[in-house]
Order: structure tokens, then C-alpha cells, then sequence
């Protein structure tokens, strides 16, 4: 799509998306969050050791602290979703 509406050659447009996907993705790790005007923000949470269940047998299985990623999206993006407003490919 963006080799379509920006007009940049196909590496070009492949460039792009990587550098921009490799920032976020450097950003996250770094333990910031990433907001995305009209989308939503990403942001990672560090979740502490706990005790789950094996689900076929019923065993318990320690869990180890982690860090996980999150997802919040825009009410912008949620309105889309729910068709309260148009989106960037629909004719209003």
C-alpha cells in the first residue's frame, strides 16, 4: 500500500515500513511505550511470578516473571471498528 499511495519504488516502500517497524519495535524493548495518533499505543508490562494449571491435567505449573506487550486502541480506532465513522478507504 505504501509503494500504491506514496509513490516510492517498491524497496523504497519496503525500507520504509522496516525502519519504522524496527524504531517501534526498539523503542518497546527499551521499556517505552509508542503511541500512534488515531490508532492506539503500544506499551510493554512486566507481570510477576504466579502459579497456572495445566489444563489436561490439572497439575500446577509455576509461571516465571515476564514482560508483556500491550496493545490499547484509539477510541478513534474503536469508532471505526464499530462503523460510528468512516474510514480512510470509505467514501463518507
Amino acid at each position: 500500500m505504501i509503494y500504491a499511495e506514496v509513490g516510492l519504488s517498491r524497496n523504497e516502500s519496503a525500507e520504509l515500513l522496516e525502519s519504522v517497524l524496527t524504531r517501534i519495535s526498539s523503542t518497546l524493548e527499551s521499556g517505552e511505550s509508542v503511541k500512534i495518533s488515531g490508532f492506539g499505543t503500544f506499551s510493554v508490562r512486566q507481570k510477576g511470578r504466579r502459579v497456572g494449571r495445566n489444563p489436561k491435567t490439572g497439575e500446577e505449573v509455576p509461571i516465571l516473571p515476564r514482560r508483556v506487550l500491550v496493545f490499547r486502541p484509539s477510541h478513534v480506532l474503536k469508532a471505526r471498528i464499530n462503523g460510528e465513522i468512516p474510514g480512510p478507504d470509505e467514501d463518507e
